[in-house]
C-alpha cells in the first residue's frame, strides 16, 4: 500500500512552535472571517483595530492581544469546543522559544522560516520535486550548487548559511521519532548534473545510502511516464501527529512559496500525491534507476 496522505477529517492539534501554533490560529480566523462574508477591514472596524492587524493575525506573522482574542471569539461566535482549542494555539502562539534556526535569521525569509517549523514538528512528509533532489536527501556539495544558483545575488557566507540549515534539517530523519518521508522525483531529477558530473555522481550514490532508511519512501517518474511527472509544480506537505489529513501544505510557484492550509486545496494536493506515488516506480524499481544512472555516469 502507498505510504500517502489518507483524506478524512483533521484531528485538533497544537504545534509546539508559536510560528506554527500562530498560522494555524489565523487560518482559522481567516476561515470563519470568509464563511461569514466579511473583509478584513469589517472585521478591523468591529474589534477596533486596524486592517493590516487583521491580515498579520490572520497570515500568522503576528499574535493577537489577548483582548483582541476575546473580542474575535465574540465576534465569531466561537462555540466552547473550538474556543478551547483556538486559546491553546493563541497562547502557544506568544510563547517565546528559542529554536535552532534563530540563529540563521539573517539568511532565512519569513516564508522559509515558517516552511521549518512545521517540518521540525511533522510527524510525515510527502514531497514532490521535478528538477532537484529533496532538501532531506541533499550532499552538502549538491546544497551547496542548488544554492550558488538559486541565491546567485547572495555573498560566501549567506550560501554557507543556508548550507548548514539543509544540513540541520536532514536530522529529522535520524531523530529518536525520526520524520517519515514520502518523496517523489522525476527522473530529469538524477540526469541533471547538478554542480558537474562529479557532485551529481557522488549525490546518486548518497540517495541509494539513504533509500535504505526505513522511513524514507523515494519514488521517481521515469521519463516515459512524463506526462504525469509533469502535471504540476513542486510541493511539500506536512503531516502531523494522530492526524488523518495534511495539516499544511507549501507549493512553489513563479513568484515564490505559497502556503496551502485550506482543506479543500490540501485534500487536492493529497490526492496528487497519491496520484504521482502511483505514476511512479516502485521503491526498488526506482533504486535500480538510480543505481544505472549512477554507474552511467561514473563510466562517462
Amino acid at each position: 500500500m502507498d505510504r500517502g496522505f489518507v483524506e478524512g477529517s483533521m484531528a485538533p492539534a497544537v504545534p509546539q512552535q508559536p510560528l506554527a501554533a500562530r498560522s494555524k490560529f489565523g487560518a482559522d480566523l481567516r476561515r470563519r472571517r470568509e464563511a461569514a462574508g466579511w473583509t478584513a477591514e469589517e472585521v478591523g472596524d468591529r474589534i477596533g483595530c486596524s486592517t493590516s492587524k487583521i491580515t498579520r493575525v490572520e497570515t500568522g506573522k503576528r499574535s493577537a492581544t489577548p483582548a483582541d482574542f476575546e473580542a474575535l471569539m465574540d465576534l465569531f461566535d466561537v462555540s466552547e469546543p473550538d474556543r478551547d482549542h483556538l486559546e491553546a494555539l493563541f497562547r502557544r502562539g506568544r510563547a517565546r522559544t528559542a529554536m535552532w534556526w534563530d540563529a540563521y535569521a539573517d539568511v532565512l525569509s519569513s516564508r522559509y522560516t515558517e516552511f521549518i517549523s512545521y517540518e521540525h514538528e511533522a510527524a510525515s512528509s510527502a514531497e514532490y520535486q521535478i528538477a532537484y533532489i529533496p532538501a532531506l536527501l541533499q550532499t552538502e556539495a549538491y546544497a551547496r550548487a542548488v544554492t550558488e544558483v538559486g541565491f546567485a545575488a547572495l555573498g560566501p557566507d549567506q550560501v554557507d548559511g543556508l548550507v548548514e540549515v539543509k544540513h540541520m534539517r536532514q536530522r529529522r530523519l535520524y531523530d529518536e521519532v525520526p520524520l517519515r518521508l514520502t518523496a517523489v522525483i522525476t527522473q530529469a531529477a538524477l540526469e541533471f548534473e547538478v554542480g558537474g558530473p562529479e557532485v551529481q555522481t557522488a549525490q546518486l550514490r548518497h540517495l541509494q545510502d539513504v533509500c535504505r532508511l526505513e522511513t524514507v519512501d523515494l519514488r521517481v517518474v521515469p521519463f516515459d511516464r512524463g506526462a504525469e511527472g509533469a502535471l504540476t509544480g513542486a510541493f511539500t506537505l506536512f503531516q502531523g501527529n494522530g492526524q488523518d489529513a495534511p495539516d499544511t501544505a507549501f507549493a512553489e510557484a513563479v513568484t515564490g512559496t505559497i502556503v496551502v492550509d485550506d482543506a479543500l486545496g490540501l485534500r487536492r494536493l493529497a490526492r496528487l500525491h497519491t496520484y504521482l506515488l502511483r505514476a511512479a516506480l516502485g521503491p526498488q524499481e526506482s533504486l535500480a534507476l538510480i543505481e544505472q544512472t549512477e554507474r552511467r555516469l561514473t563510466a562517462s
